[in-house]
């Protein structure tokens, strides 16, 4: 994986100014010096500077600041052999929580930790223990900054597209080039001259030292450019300032480490270098330009402007209101300034000090002072976690790319609450639950007031879309898939960032029932007094709430309940049904238009309720509280035969944006087979379904039910996904509705409410025993019988078939057989499913009675005797069947930030478990984790650890808990397509702990235990 950074400098908006200043610093640089090197010199330069280049692995384990969470690979170089530090770039050692290990060219590793990342600059130190290094003899290499000049004829050493040992070659064009812009919204450099020179180099060589032929590091390498063999160099004078204060700082700690404070000042705003002949067009007068061109060394072809200043309104920027962009400078302190490097000395050196700047601006002169702020105060240390979110201040970098102040709360990534709730990433929050956000603390403070499951406003702003705040509803979620909120500190002593519990339990408010009391865990709950949805709402959200879904892919949970209160409020004043509706109206870009779509969509449900007709009337109710009606909606809908080709329906249902609607058609298809392919990544997908198609399509904007005249319910009208593959390498996901017939869903239904014969769940505070489903785990699929006797079935077959089903005229044949089940090993993909014990079948719903038919009976028998055709030739085969409790995953546990549990439907339906083991299966992992950083991906078996089998999650928890902190671990793994491989990987407790999920059935909850963390 190659680092991102040297693959995004794309310069094209800059190609004209660039390549004029290009045009006009050729004819006034110095000439070019005369190379003397010999190749024997270089061949000994190479030989003592190879040994000290290193190649970097780096993890970062959360998203901070300009960077993602990611695992890539770089370069660095050893600077002080005696004290363990190594240079490389900042986007390298990264601004956030990183873990890294350096390889020498003997293939030594060693871990290494983060000292120093510039706040501004791309340039980095790690440490690491000399003493780590056994085998290999080597020698730092210097650095002379002083040597760099046009001309020189320089090499690049380090680990270019992924080769460990890589030597360019080039030669230095440029000195003052404009520090290189890669993206919009990440990492820049700026306030310094870049080198360039064309060397090519590519990703992995960030952090390379550019050496001339006596082994001497003239320059840093940190980008290029894509769309050329261009590179840029950063100097080293400011890397060698750094570097003293670092070495003196290491120095004078003898007993552990510490903290290494660098000076470091700005005045929060951004300097271009421009020539003369620009500034004179700015208004520069002609006396100042000939002082500054006599004050000047000999050769100075410009000045400083002011590009940009970090402007705000609380907290002002040092400049902020004084200067402005245009502005000429021309001394500091009474002294003539017009190189980068001469300012950052006198701002580094002045902090807390007052500095004078003489400026021009449209050729009058102003005199300013300005005080010199710490760059480090408005660098980021600290940041929250919370729901897979990392929110931090605002730091300076981003604050200079999106004109906001510094330290005001910003969206790193959005983890699962606000990415739900449509916050982006990049965003600056202003308001949560009302209240004003002006710093972490604050949304800290206000998080801690607020219980789990509260819906609250939240207000941000993009800085795509700056002058606008944008308003959504965010679900305050503390599922147990998460760590309570954490709040991260940077420990500069150690190189790690500490985390800490962001909010005491005990400040957490409890949560709140629909009536906006708190629900106390003592009062036993019944049927008057908790939500009238009662205890079918776990079976019936996925209807209710498939009209709702959003554009990110996520479905809301408020379902039902938000639909319910928007109709039956006759006398809200709107409040409450603002704070209930979510769909499409919470990416609406203005708060006022989010208010005006909910007051339309409510009159437009009052209006369709005075105005519907006798069916639209009946099944409204059913549909706003579905839940309440389940015992009616199985009274009038399930007893009645199914519907018929030809007949009439109503579909009633609830667009995207919660407005009622109804619309008439007429059944095409009542019994459409559903053909849903395997996806990429396996995932659930509808199998061995009839559905009911409509002749007009409705697209998938709304769901809701189809009735009939009368208002019965015929059907549930939801959603499926499939994925449409358009080549090997390209698919696109693709969403369409049909009706699902009430039959198919009623006898589970029954036996919920009548109580099952399986393990007791908690729904609603009332224990119910769940019903175990009898299933033949074998995928089917319908064929015509015309072509069914091109595969040798006969006359006979086919006239008891006709007979039997005179409407579908099929047969079901075996598509697959889910591996792990009774029936695996004895049906195969093709066979004609004619019988079940002597009954013809036609359709689905025939196995799924016959296996009916094996629960009802008085003996235990467990088995389908079928009659199969098989390559034209008849048998009887005795087929097992599996019961199924319809509770899904029950556990899983996460490791080194892979998450693994038994594998599911899904994956069993593709036919293969390897026989090693087959109970721990990888069904995720994340980005910046140890799972990332050594491959352990998703979709395959982890079968050993450390030799150690682990058929199952018990197995493979028992294993893990031996582990150490940095303990490297030897994985045996099986990928789906059946391929064995062998990989290492190091365990990382302390921003990776072990744990696990667990259904717990007794209070339907799922809870999360610690199976193994850093103390």
């Amino acid at each position: 994986m190659g680092d991102s950074l040297e693959m995004l400098g794309s310069e094209a908006s800059m190609a004209t100014e660039t390549g004029i200043k290009s045009d006009f610093c050729l004819e006034i640089d110095p000439p070019l010096r005369e190379t003397v090197a010999t190749a024997e010199d270089w061949r000994r330069a190479l030989d003592k500077v190879v040994p000290a280049v290193v190649v970097l692995r780096t993890t970062a384990c959360r998203a901070f600041d300009t960077e993602s969470a990611s695992a890539s690979y770089a370069t660095g170089f050893i600077v002080d052999k005696r004290r363990g530090i190594i240079l490389t770039n900042r986007h390298v050692v990264k601004p956030g929580p990183v873990v890294a290990e350096a390889t020498f060219v003997n293939r030594e590793e060693i871990p290494i930790y983060p000292v120093y990342r510039d706040p501004v600059h791309d340039f980095g130190f790690f440490s690491y223990d000399p003493s780590a290094v056994q085998f290999l003899s080597y020698e730092e290499i210097p650095l002379a900054p002083e040597a760099a000049s046009v001309g020189l004829e320089i090499r690049v050493v380090g680990n270019d597209s992924g080769e460990k040992v890589s030597i360019l070659a080039g030669t230095i064009a440029r000195l003052d080039r404009d520090a290189p812009h890669y993206k919009k919204d990440g990492y820049n450099d700026f306030n310094t001259f870049y080198m360039q020179a064309a060397s090519g180099t590519k990703g992995g060589s960030s952090g390379s030292p550019v050496i001339d032929w006596q082994g001497r590091a003239v320059a840093l390498n940190a980008g290029s450019k894509t769309s050329s063999a261009s590179a840029f160099f950063l100097p080293l004078q400011r890397v060698v300032r750094a570097l003293s204060f670092l070495q003196k700082s290491i120095d004078l700690c003898t007993d552990k480490p510490k903290a290494v404070h660098i000076p470091r000042g700005t005045l929060q705003m951004t300097f271009v270098h421009k020539g003369f002949d620009e500034i004179r067009r700015l208004g520069l007068r002609t006396g100042t330009e000939q002082v500054v061109r006599h004050a000047s060394p000999p050769g100075e072809t410009g000045m400083l402007v002011v590009d940009s200043v970090v402007s705000a309104s609380v907290p002002r920027g040092p400049a902020d209101k004084q200067l402005e962009s245009g502005d000429v400078l021309v001394r500091v302190n009474g002294t003539v300034l017009t190189q980068f490097l001469n300012l950052e000395n006198l701002i580094d050196d002045g902090v807390g000090q007052i500095v004078e700047l003489e400026i021009e601006r449209g050729g009058q002169p102003l005199t300013v002072n300005v005080s010199v702020q710490d760059l480090h105060s408005i660098t980021p240390d600290h940041f929250l976690e919370v729901s897979g979110a990392i929110i931090h201040p605002l730091s300076y970098q981003q604050a200079r790319n999106f004109r906001f102040p510094c330290g005001l709360a910003y969206v790193a990534d959005p983890g699962y609450m606000l990415f739900r709730a449509g916050v982006p990433r990049h965003a600056i929050i202003k308001k949560v639950a009302n209240e004003d956000i002006s710093c972490l603390a604050d949304l800290v403070s206000v998080l801690s007031k607020l219980s789990r499951g509260a819906r609250v406003p939240l207000e941000y702003m993009s800085h795509t879309d700056r002058h606008r705040k944008k308003s959504v509803l965010v679900t305050i979620d503390r599922h147990e898939w998460y760590a309570p909120p954490q709040l991260y500190t940077r420990n500069d002593s150690t190189g790690l960032w500490d985390g800490k519990p962001a909010i005491e339990l005990a400040a957490v408010s409890p949560p709140i029932g629909i009536n906006g009391l708190p629900i106390s865990q003592n009062i036993p709950l019944c049927h008057h007094d908790t939500d009238p949805m009662h205890e079918f709402r776990g079976v019936t959200d996925t209807a209710a709430t498939m009209g709702a879904s959003t554009g990110d892919g996520y479905q809301n949970d408020f379902g039902s309940e938000a639909k319910k209160q928007r109709v039956e409020d006759d006398s809200s004043d709107g409040t409450v049904a603002n704070a209930s509706l979510y769909g499409s109206e919470l990416k609406s870009d203005d708060a006022m238009e989010t208010d005006n779509t909910v007051l339309r969509d409510y009159e437009g449900a009052t209006a369709f309720s005075a105005n519907a007709s006798l069916a639209e009337r009946a099944i409204e109710p059913a549909l706003v509280m579905f839940e309440v009606n389940i015992k009616n909606f199985l009274k009038f809908g399930c007893r009645k035969p199914a519907l018929q080709r030809g007949d009439s329906v109503y579909l009633v249902g609830l667009s995207r944006n919660l407005q009622a609607t109804s619309r008439k058609s007429i059944v095409t298809n009542p019994c459409a087979a559903l053909n849903i392919g395997s996806a990429d990544s396996p995932r659930y997908r509808a199998t061995n379904m009839e559905v009911i198609e409509l002749d007009t399509d409705f697209g998938s904007s709304f769901s809701g039910a189809l009735t009939d005249e009368q208002g019965r319910i015929r059907a549930i009208w939801g959603s499926f996904s499939t994925q449409i593959k358009y080549s090997s390498t390209t698919s696109e996901d693709h969403q369409f509705v049909r009706g699902i017939p009430v039959y198919a869903i009623s006898q589970v239904l029954e036996k919920i409410i009548t109580g099952g014969n399986g393990p007791a769940l908690l729904i609603n505070g009332i224990k119910r025993p769940m019903p175990l489903v009898r299933i033949l785990e074998v995928e089917l699929y319908p064929t015509l019988l015309s072509k069914a006797r091109s595969f040798g079935l006969s006359d006979e077959w086919v006239q008891i078939l006709v007979k039997k089903d005179p409407v579908r005229r099929q047969v079901l044949r075996v598509k697959g057989c889910l591996a792990g089940s009774k029936a695996e090993n004895l049906l195969e993909q093709g066979d004609m499913v004619l019988a079940v014990d002597k009954m013809p079948v036609t359709c689905y719903n025939d196995i799924e009675a016959a296996c009916l038919t094996l629960d009802k009976g008085t003996h235990s028998d467990e088995n389908l005797n079928l009659t199969i055709l098989r390559q034209g030739r008849e048998m009887e085969l005795v087929v097992g069947t599996d019961k199924r409790d319809g509770n899904g995953t029950t556990r899983v546990i996460n490791w080194c930030g892979c998450v693994v549990q038994d594998p599911h439907p899904a994956v069993r339906s593709l036919g293969f478990l390897p026989e090693e083991g087959h109970g721990v299966y990888v069904t995720r992992w994340c980005h910046g984790s140890p799972a990332n950083r050594y491959g352990l991906y998703a979709l395959q078996w982890i079968v050993e650890v450390n030799g150690k089998k682990t058929p199952d999650l018990n197995a493979f928890a028992d294993a893990t808990k031996e582990l150490e902190h940095g303990q490297f671990v030897r994985i045996r793994t099986v990928h789906l397509n059946g391929k064995p491989r062998v990989l290492t990987l190091k365990q990382d407790l302390h921003y990776w702990p072990t744990w696990e999920l667990r259904f717990d059935p007794e209070t339907a909850l799922w809870r999360r235990n610690i199976l193994q963390a850093l103390k």
